[in-house]
């Protein structure tokens, strides 16, 4: 079982995969006048980090062209659930250094991917 899919396809695992749980508050929270502190919470979402090691060209082509799209689905393993579950993110800046070109067999390795998908 692959504890990551995007869009209902299972990926390469990533090498360093962590969830972040954020909670949003409105911009009325803060502290009270007594120095209380006061929360108006309106969500709490996901970030999901990924960073892949060393990747061919045909498999950083096929994560890229997942996450390509304004929003797309994650199914992952999440630990405040305790099991799988999707959601809908968006991806943050995605870094792809090249990591080897072979002139003779005109083969390109890339040194990996990190993304981070931000939960919609």
């Amino acid at each position: 079982m692959s504890y990551l899919q995007i869009g209902g396809v299972t990926v390469k695992p990533p090498k360093s995969f962590s969830i972040a749980r954020e909670t949003i508050d409105a911009d009325s929270s803060g502290r009270n006048a007594s120095g209380r502190m006061v929360r108006d919470v309106i969500a709490v979402k996901r970030k999901i980090e990924c960073e892949w090691g060393p990747l061919s060209t045909a498999e950083i082509s096929a994560i890229m062209n997942r996450i390509k799209g304004d929003f797309f689905t994650v199914t992952y393993l999440d630990p405040e659930v305790g099991g799988m579950t999707t959601k809908t993110f968006y991806a943050g800046t995605q870094t792809a250094p090249i990591y080897s070109w072979n002139e003779k067999f005109q083969v390109i390795m890339w040194e990996g991917l990190s993304v981070n998908f931000v939960e919609q």
